[in-house]
């Protein structure tokens, strides 16, 4: 079984080189993910440059996704080595933009002082170092450190979300964001989405005429505003980092199940994230616990896992994307397919009354295809969608046979390198109506992944009866719909 959950690794200094890359595509990585909180414009855009003409130089299709900063709130870069704050010291943290030393961490959030409170917790780095308020001199907070470690680069600080007043997307996320909006960037990660209404303000024009955009599920509002969010979204991020600063950290791996379960009730991609192999920043194998941790974040049904610092800024990046998809591909084989499917189907059930007639017709004939190449013993599931919502339909129910989702929109192609199982391919312009089916099938045997004599399945949408008036006739059972 080739491997159906996706790999998404950060590119960073230890991973932008065209050999880093070319290696990193060889080991399995199907989505780059640029980070802007760490670099500048002008490097990310030539890191894309990059990976798209690797990309295509290999003849593989890698998506690219860029990661908005956010309001992210940062300590000011620590020089070297960092330092290493120890449990009971305290320390001052006040605002401001310039470099931190042992005796003052900067935070470049100007409201710090006002909207922290005494007896408010603060942690540095994803939770790596928790400290508590415990005096206001006026210029600065005293800090004490209730959980101590390293601290090094510019770490983030995690403000509990409900103090803040800075909403996303910011100003300087929409600036970035029309810079690679010009050069067709696949997918958008949203930092810090508390609402629906957070999504919709990105303005871009919905995919694949714009990137998919990827909610990342961060904060105590967006839990309580998950199924709209969801529904807002191409896609989105369990970024558990965030997550576990928001709520006690034992609550984070039922969290996590949730989000997937809803992202996948609704037909949206989820990229479960955050120290997934995080001793892999510095040493050669994971740990027993991360192994364990990627086979079950495969088994809640994530559709892709990520990688962070392991690759951006990691010791080895080319393994740990080879380990993370040799890890994740044992858990596909593992994978309990037919329950999986049935509980999906008992969640599509549950939400056909809250469906547009349109989805309605998609999500029937995708339940149709899944259960026919399952009953059947399909060697493949062949999708065409100008838009990819009937492959990503589909992959919710996370079929056994293989989807090869066939495309004519390049775009489109690229932001379904992110779903689980599908492997995306582009048809020629004009494929469409009688002729796709037979063309589909010659393109299928052509990639060798299946072979003349395969039993196949195919999806394509029903058509609606015309209403009267209407221009153009209903498609048959089989047509293309061009539009989904």
């Amino acid at each position: 079984m080739n491997r159906r959950t996706k790999v998404v690794a950060t590119i960073g200094p230890a991973s932008d080189s065209p050999e880093s890359l070319r290696a990193m595509m060889a080991a399995g990585m199907d989505v780059a993910r640029l980070g802007l909180a760490h670099e500048t414009l002008e490097i990310a855009l030539e890191r894309f440059a990059r990976i798209r003409t690797i990309s295509a130089e290999m003849g593989r299709r890698v998506g690219i996704l860029v990661d908005l900063p956010g309001p992210k709130v940062r300590a000011g870069s620590l020089a070297g080595n960092g330092l290493v704050l120890n449990a009971g010291s305290l320390i001052r943290v006040e605002p401001g933009v310039g470099a931190s030393s042992a005796e003052v961490i900067t935070v470049d959030y100007p409201s710090l002082l006002e909207d922290v409170q005494l007896g408010d917790h603060l942690a540095f780095g994803d939770g790596a170092v928790v400290v508590e308020a415990v005096e206001h001199t006026g210029a600065a907070l005293v800090v004490r450190v209730l959980h101590g470690g390293p601290l090094k680069g510019r770490p983030g600080v995690h403000v509990p979300a409900d103090r803040l007043r800075v909403a996303a997307p910011t100003p300087e996320d929409l600036r970035l964001l029309d810079a690679f909006v010009e050069v067709g960037v696949d997918m958008v990660a949203l930092s810090f989405v508390r609402s629906a209404h957070d999504v919709r303000r990105v303005g871009t024009e919905p995919h694949p005429e714009g990137p998919l955009v990827v909610a990342k599920i961060e904060t105590r509002a967006a839990v309580d505003n998950l199924e709209a969010i969801v529904a807002a979204a191409g896609a989105i991020m369990v970024a558990r980092g965030d997550l576990g600063a928001e709520f006690p950290i034992e609550e984070v791996p039922h969290l996590q199940k949730h989000i997937i379960g809803t992202c996948i009730a609704q037909g949206r991609p989820v990229i479960t994230a955050t120290q997934m192999l995080e001793s892999m920043v510095t040493a050669p194998s994971p740990t027993r616990a991360e192994a364990s941790d990627i086979a079950n974040a495969v088994f809640d049904g994530s559709s892709a896992l990520m990688l962070s610092a392991e690759s951006a800024v990691g010791a080895d990046p080319v393994n740990a994307v080879a380990t993370m998809a040799r890890i994740a591909k044992r858990a596909d084989e593992e994978f309990d397919y037919e329950r999986w499917a049935t509980t999906v189907a008992v969640h599509h059930r549950l939400q056909v009354s809250q469906q547009s007639r349109d989805d309605a017709v998609s999500n029937a004939m995708s339940m149709a295809a899944w259960r026919t190449a399952t009953d059947t013993g399909a060697s493949a599931i062949l999708c065409i969608s100008r838009t990819g919502f009937t492959v990503r339909s589909i992959a919710k129910f996370r079929p056994v046979a293989p989807i090869l989702a066939f495309s004519t929109d390049d775009r489109t192609c690229h932001q379904l390198s992110l779903s689980w199982g599908a492997t995306p391919l582009l048809l020629p312009a004009g494929v469409d109506g009688i002729n796709a089916i037979d063309q589909v099938l010659a393109a299928a045997v052509d990639t060798g992944m299946v072979s003349s004599g395969d039993l196949v399945a195919s999806s394509a949408r029903l058509g609606l009866l015309p209403r009267p008036g209407d221009r153009h006739g209903a498609s048959g059972h089989g047509a293309v719909n061009p539009n989904r």
